[in-house]
């Protein structure tokens, strides 16, 4: 279980994000609930896990339901960062009729995505744990536009670890970095003359020569990008002895991750855990009666 609990205060991303969600849906209004449901019907609702996973986004399901109706009463039965059997009840409502069919759509849409995302990190986590491996498992920014504070989320509630936010609160050079700027020497020198030097500096290495360059720079981190097994082995080696982190990405998959983890690296970093999570069946079930 996750102990990074979502903030939810009025004015915090997530409220925004919910309530744009909703309007992208509800728009004017639930034309056919309002058609069909009387508003004085009350009715209670589970809210049900349909395979094995682990759930994330109970709070912004909750919060979903409280933007339509207050007189909602939404139950978490288990918390974020919990591995669910098929079948388990993860939470339980009950309300007016209108109100949980009107948000049922996007509480699941906002479930099934965080969970699917979850679930994914916790199998990249477990593959990587079960060497008893200490490499911890990093996303990356390739996140859905304008869910990337709830899709990190995800990823912590499965195990993994958030690498930066944004292009704002951390240094990380990159290929086409290098390209324009002339070389690992050339930029890293560069950044260090233009004031950034109480932020670490982390930069990509596609080559030992890269790797032996920005070693010799003394820089914090450097990434070790698409490197054949044989090659990272011996790049973390050099990193390693110089007394510098290492992470490894390029085509981290979950047939793969144990070798990589197997190489020694501090971090292994996977688009995949948030741009190809398949997400969590889930569902809700209402009870009239």
């Amino acid at each position: 279980m996750t102990n990074d609990k979502l903030p939810m205060s009025n004015d915090c991303k997530a409220i925004t994000i919910i309530c744009k969600a909703l309007k992208e849906d509800v728009g004017a209004g639930d034309i056919t609930t309002r058609g069909v449901v009387a508003r004085s019907i009350v009715v209670q609702g589970k809210i049900i896990a349909k395979e094995a996973g682990v759930i994330a986004g109970l709070p912004v399901a909750e919060e979903v339901f409280r933007q339509v109706d207050k007189k909602i009463k939404f139950s978490s039965a288990v918390k974020d960062g919990t591995w669910v059997k098929k079948g388990e009840v993860i939470a339980t409502l009950t309300g007016p009729a209108q109100g949980i069919l009107t948000g049922e759509r996007v509480a699941l849409n906002f479930l099934q995505r965080l969970s699917g995302i979850a679930t994914l990190t916790h199998s990249f986590v477990f593959r990587v744990s079960c060497l008893g491996s200490l490499a911890r498992i990093l996303d990356t920014r390739k996140t859905t536009p304008g869910l990337r504070e709830l899709e990190k989320y995800a990823v912590r509630c499965g195990g993994g670890t958030n690498h930066r936010l944004g292009l704002y609160d951390a240094i990380l050079i990159k290929d086409n970095h290098l390209a324009i700027a002339g070389g690992v020497q050339a930029t890293v020198s560069r950044i260090k003359k233009e004031g950034w030097r109480r932020m670490k500096i982390e930069v990509e290495a596609k080559t030992l020569a890269q790797v032996k360059q920005a070693i010799a720079l003394s820089v914090d981190r450097i990434l070790l990008d698409n490197m054949n097994i044989k090659i990272l082995r011996e790049a973390v080696r050099l990193c390693q002895k110089a007394g510098i982190k290492t992470e490894a990405s390029g085509g981290i998959s979950l047939k793969n991750v144990a070798r990589v983890a197997a190489t020694g690296v501090d971090f292994i970093s996977v688009g995949a855990l948030t741009h190809s999570a398949k997400a969590l069946d889930i569902s809700l079930k209402v009870n009239a009666g």
